[in-house]
């Protein structure tokens, strides 16, 4: 009887002094967000949500391109199925909003290719450095199927001019115009992109952990909330921050001129 080698997994995750990376590991097909795919790194997100020795998180993945957006060979096989279909797009809406859901901060190293729901993954992302040979496309009109459920992310980081020229056209946009577009936060050369997201997860390990949790999830609560509603919550929210014990330390930290000692996790 012969036997096959076991797949490798679809997400492979690295912890390194509080940071952990989250790979996406199909990169010989531009690690399309197949069923499995979705449970694979909604698994990582559930199991990171409860870790609080993570301190942040960078979604990486494999091979020349970053994500291609779902697995259109899969898609088409069960194109007459809506039950199908609805499953397959509420399990990647519910993965998409655990990103924010998700009590550390997550940041899309964005090294090729995001495209349809690929650049969805990158905007439901809390930060997003690019290389300079990303590009970003919601292409979905080009084949017939509108990117409506990309459109829901994309559309929270450009204003809508932008997001309709993308969803319209399907053309692709460089990292320089994803970047003035408010798509992602930095674009570096290939060979920085680790140095520049390591810019921001030094930052955030000298932060006070329970101060961002707080912040990130409030943060998501208001931004898209009526005015008043939003002051509302915010206000409960800084209330609720000043009670910390770090927020204690943080002031007498700087009213002292000395460094934070961090006591929150």
């Amino acid at each position: 009887m012969t036997t096959t080698a076991a797949e490798p997994a679809l997400v492979l995750a690295q912890e390194t002094n509080g940071i952990t990376t989250l790979t996406l590991n199909r990169g010989q097909r531009f690690n399309p967000l197949s069923t499995d795919m979705i449970t694979a790194l909604q698994a990582e997100l559930d199991r990171i949500a409860s870790d609080s020795s993570v301190r942040a998180v960078v979604l990486a993945s494999d091979g020349r391109g970053f994500c291609a957006g779902h697995d259109l060979k899969e898609m088409r096989a069960h194109t007459g199925d809506k039950a199908w279909q609805r499953r397959l797009f509420d399990d990647c809406s519910r993965m998409m909003v655990s990103l924010t859901q998700l009590p550390q901060p997550v940041i899309a190293r964005v090294h090729g290719i995001a495209t349809a729901a690929g650049c969805q993954l990158v905007a439901m992302c809390d930060l997003a450095v690019a290389s300079t040979t990303a590009s970003f496309a919601l292409p979905g009109v080009n084949i017939g199927v509108f990117c409506s459920t990309p459109a829901v992310g994309v559309a929270r980081n450009v204003n809508r001019k932008r997001a309709m020229e993308m969803l319209l056209t399907g053309e692709p946009i460089d990292a320089p115009t994803a970047l003035a577009w408010g798509l992602v936060n930095r674009v570096v050369p290939a060979e920085q992109l680790d140095e520049a997201i390591g810019h921001f997860t030094d930052i955030i390990l000298n932060r006070s952990a329970a101060t961002i949790r707080l912040g990130k999830q409030t943060f998501y609560q208001q931004i898209d909330a009526a005015l008043l509603t939003a002051y509302d919550v915010a206000s409960e929210t800084m209330a609720c921050n000043l009670l910390l014990e770090d927020a204690a330390e943080g002031m007498d930290a700087f009213l002292g001129k000395r460094r934070a000692n961090w006591l929150g996790r």
